[in-house]
């Protein structure tokens, strides 16, 4: 299974939209220029050198939006960071709030690329789409901003994407996964530096039916949940694999899984399968041990935060978990930097989804380069290129971790 070996930068398709949609109009013919005279050459100065690098006639704006306060903010507070470390990166210096980015402190950060400024305005939205529809409207109708990032639930991702393609403003969507984001919800608006649920369950289910045949799930009762679900469903079969019951939902705000795990015991599978965001994840595993549902099968699953790993992989021998980053896999310049700007400032290494925001700062760097600075999007009526998916079915950049 193939290593994650580079954060990517995937500027170029967003230059597409971020570029004037103009038709070309044929040049003008050129007349002869007259011929100089000794005076106009004596009085014509010499022509000055356009600036190096990128240029913006006005500031840039971008709206930040994650999750600071809700249900999901362990995954929340690092996108902000990862993200002003990125434009950090691009910049070569700090932004107006200093090394460190604090929330509390202030919901706003400038930085200048070369000759263009960019100002970023974060916003909490605590995974609420009620709230993602009020904050991100703000950021439109009050700051004026030319780019949306966010969120981190993806069913406030689905709001986002309404909003964005309303407005025509191009939305970097980091790190929600559902599938439905570039699946049924996509618009020519929307570009993601996340992964989606499929290709965790393409990655995960490779490794799962070399050892298991029969398989149960559970997921969160939303639409990350449902998603995963669907993909690992059809990914684990298409390898050879069987689901023996229906998939179990929970809600996200459930504390006590007794009545699921008798479910998942009562299957008779081999192996059962688990989708979960935040901190509910590790009652689900204690309850799973308390039912004595990790003595009769293994457990799969992605790959959790830092935070949570030493309380859930201490006694999840026998899992086999995708993962989707690790700060340690990545061996370039731009993670060097990330590892130790992290942990120099912020005193924690990079995160599960430090490498989404990241991402998402540099993809916005380098469409402005090769827009060279246009941040203009009304490209009504124009065909966008978008490649054809290959025929051949590959695992995506992540790996899989067995617990031994």
């Amino acid at each position: 299974m193939k290593t994650a070996r580079y954060l990517l930068v995937i500027g170029v398709t967003l230059s597409l939209i971020l570029s004037a949609c103009t038709t070309a109009t044929p040049a003008a013919v050129a007349t002869e220029a007259p011929a100089a005279t000794e005076a106009m050459a004596a009085t014509t100065a010499a022509p000055t050198e356009a600036p190096a690098g990128l240029t913006c006639a006005e500031p840039v704006k971008v709206g930040l939006i994650t999750d600071m306060t809700g249900a999901l903010a362990i995954y929340g507070v690092m996108i902000p960071r990862s993200f002003m470390l990125g434009m950090e990166y691009a910049a070569g210096a700090p932004g107006s709030a200093g090394e460190k980015f604090d929330f509390t402190a202030t919901q706003e950060n400038t930085f200048k690329v070369d000759n263009c400024e960019i100002q970023v305005f974060v916003r909490d939205d605590a995974s609420t789409p009620d709230t993602t529809t009020t904050v991100a409207n703000e950021l439109i109708d009050v700051e004026k901003v030319n780019i949306l990032v966010g969120t981190v639930s993806s069913a406030a991702v689905a709001t986002l994407q309404g909003i964005a393609l309303q407005n025509k403003i191009p939305l970097i969507v980091a790190p929600a996964a559902a599938n439905d984001i570039t699946g049924v919800n996509f618009n020519e608006y929307t570009f993601r530096t996340s992964r989606n649920n499929y290709q965790d369950a393409m990655n995960e289910c490779l490794a799962l039916t070399k050892q298991y045949k029969t398989f149960v799930q559970i997921a969160a009762d939303y639409a990350f949940g449902h998603g995963s679900a669907d993909a690992f469903r059809d990914a684990c079969t298409l390898d050879g694999g069987t689901f023996v019951g229906d998939d179990i939902f929970a809600p996200v705000t459930t504390t006590d899984f007794t009545p699921y795990m008798e479910q998942i015991a009562k299957s008779g599978a081999e192996a059962y399968i688990v989708t979960w965001a935040g901190s509910g994840f590790v009652s689900l595993v204690q309850s799973a041990k308390d039912q004595g549902v990790t003595d009769k099968m293994a457990l799969g699953t992605t790959f959790i935060d830092n935070v949570l790993m030493p309380t859930f992989f201490s006694n999840a021998i026998g899992t086999t978990a995708g993962i989707v980053y690790h700060y340690s896999a990545p061996k370039n310049g731009i993670n060097d930097y990330l590892v130790s700007k992290e942990s120099e400032v912020y005193g924690v290494t990079p995160d599960l989804f430090d490498a989404d925001g990241m991402n998402a700062a540099l993809m916005i760097v380098a469409a402005l380069k090769a827009t060279n600075g246009d941040t203009s999007s009304d490209c009504s009526g124009q065909s966008y290129g978008r490649s054809k998916p290959s025929k051949a079915r590959k695992a995506p950049f992540t790996f899989v971790l067995k617990i031994t």
